[in-house]
């Protein structure tokens, strides 16, 4: 299929009021993905070495990914004049990933997610260097709440500075550079495109790492469990990928919260961990914002009364 006919085919983009809450539809799906793929992944990790979990979740994201996008585009996915940019890119993610990894398998499912929140003031920052994005109050708002949600979940104090937090702090850093590459990229390469290269150059990546860092034979059950993380992963990082070419990072950024969520449920289900009030009150909070947000880019609809 040529180029000209693949995009006469592709459906006229919406409108820029059609843009964020679709953007936002889509990051809402991602975190129910990854927190299922991340509480899996956590589980491994207890077992295996974390570049092989990673190993064993990027090829099976990628082998996902390609069954979800080449159906409709075929090779043309492929196409880049930003090869270099998307090796980039994808170097970065590959850190943040497993920086986050090593975190969870020293820390608590939702502690370790409620620092990786930070990641959406990051992104917003590099954005507003990088690609000169307007926040505006609302969103910068919003932001702020969240932020302030997130330092009351993870209830800062002499016991959290620990190798596990500064592994989270540093993926978060790192989610928030790659969030705004993406949207920067996004320009001239499509969300099927970006999908494809980061989870084929991540997969590559990973396999590089197994002869330093090492290799266990997992048995089936194991095996098992990866694919699914695997699956879980590319469904997650496709609609991820595809909310921020939608949308700014400041306006798709805070749904990411909803994965605190998650976590919270998914943390007490496998390992017992009961929520405290700071960390039920911080979520309301990083909800809420999240909530204000969808109401101000819906074109100012309110919310429906409870």
């Amino acid at each position: 299929m040529t180029s000209e006919n693949l995009d006469q085919r592709r459906p006229a983009p919406p409108q820029r009021s059609d843009r964020v809450p679709l953007g936002i539809l889509f990051m809402l799906g991602a975190t129910v993905m990854f927190a299922g793929s991340t509480a899996l992944s956590k589980w491994q990790v207890a077992t295996y070495p974390f570049s092989e979990v990673l190993l064993f979740r990027s090829a099976i994201s990628l082998v996902t990914c390609a069954l979800l996008i080449m159906p409709r585009t075929g090779l043309a996915v492929f196409r880049t004049q930003r090869l270099g940019q998307h090796a980039a890119r994808s170097a970065t993610q590959t850190a943040a990933q497993a920086c986050i990894l090593i975190a969870l398998s020293m820390m608590p499912l939702a502690g370790a997610m409620a620092i990786n929140f930070s990641a959406p003031l990051f992104a917003t920052l590099f954005a507003a260097f990088w690609l000169k994005e307007k926040v505006g109050i609302p969103r910068a708002c919003a932001l702020a709440a969240g932020f302030f949600g997130v330092l009351l979940v993870a209830s800062p104090g002499a016991d959290t500075i620990r190798i596990g937090a500064l592994f989270a702090l540093a993926n978060a850093v790192l989610y928030g550079s790659v969030t705004a590459a993406v949207r920067g990229m996004s320009n001239t390469e499509s969300a099927e495109t970006l999908t494809i290269y980061q989870m084929g150059f991540m997969t590559l990546f990973f396999l590089a790492a197994q002869p330093v860092i090492g290799f266990t034979m997992p048995n089936a059950s194991d095996a098992a469990a990866m694919i699914v993380i695997g699956v879980l992963n590319g469904f997650g990082q496709y609609w991820w990928t595809r909310a921020l070419s939608l949308a700014p990072p400041s306006a798709v950024g805070p749904f990411y919260y909803f994965t605190l969520v998650w976590a919270i449920v998914l943390g007490f289900l496998f390992w017992g961990d009961i929520p405290t009030l700071a960390l039920l009150a911080g979520s309301a909070i990083v909800v809420g914002s999240g909530l204000f947000l969808l109401w101000h880019e819906s074109s100012k609809k309110p919310l429906p009364s409870a």
